[in-house]
């Protein structure tokens, strides 16, 4: 038996998922098999994530600590998970304030938006365009009360934060962040913004 054509391999190897009439749904995304880690799903469409930057994973983490740190205890923060928008969406925040009884457990995939109080996008170069116009108008659309943009700026964060208009459903500014971010709501919290490359470290090992 002759070989396959290597192009026709290279095509096996790496086989797109192909839509069905009228593109994927919400519940599409955790059927479809061999899917990248933190697709997402914007207007029936797939998006997949390109590998991050040290900023963008530094960042989180920073926020991510800052939250556990200063949360009450019926809230909870979770890292990419999907909200549920509609039929047609489900973006992937990189980083959620979650009501803490919204949990279902451990393969649980995704929220409601009435379970999340804030959502948080870390801006990279590939998603400018989703996470400054496409996405925050999905979350102000379901009803997500508080929206987070963080930029870098000199290798710094710079937090852009947003409150939700009830009448127009669509976020208004409400404050714009460097070196320190301190706000009262979802809940009251101070982050230094410059602790971005400060890593704890143990005691020196002596030699």
């Amino acid at each position: 038996m002759s070989a396959a054509p290597e192009d026709e391999v290279e095509q096996q190897q790496y086989a797109w998922p192909i839509p069905p009439p009228g593109g994927w749904t919400a519940d599409d995304l955790d059927r479809i098999p061999g899917l990248p880690a933190h697709t997402e799903l914007i207007d029936g469409s797939l998006v997949f994530v390109s590998p991050q930057r040290k900023f963008h994973t530094r960042t989180m983490w920073l926020l991510e600590n800052a939250f556990l740190a200063h949360m009450p205890d019926d809230l909870d923060v979770d890292r990419e998970m999907t909200i549920k928008v509609d039929k047609w969406n489900r973006p992937e925040p990189d980083l959620l304030v979650v009501h803490a009884k919204a949990d279902t457990g451990p393969d649980q995939t995704w929220y409601e938006p009435k379970d999340v109080l804030l959502a948080v996008e870390v801006v990279s170069p590939d998603s400018e365009a989703r996470d400054r116009d496409v996405k925050p108008r999905k979350y102000a659309a379901a009803g997500v009360q508080y929206f987070w943009r963080v930029e870098q700026s000199d290798g710094l964060p710079v937090v852009y934060t947003y409150e939700l208009d009830p009448a127009t459903r669509s976020y208004g500014p409400t404050g714009v962040h460097r070196e320190v971010l301190e706000v009262d709501y979802p809940f009251p919290v101070s982050i230094d913004l410059t602790a971005i490359n400060r890593r704890r470290r143990g005691p020196a090992q002596a030699d």
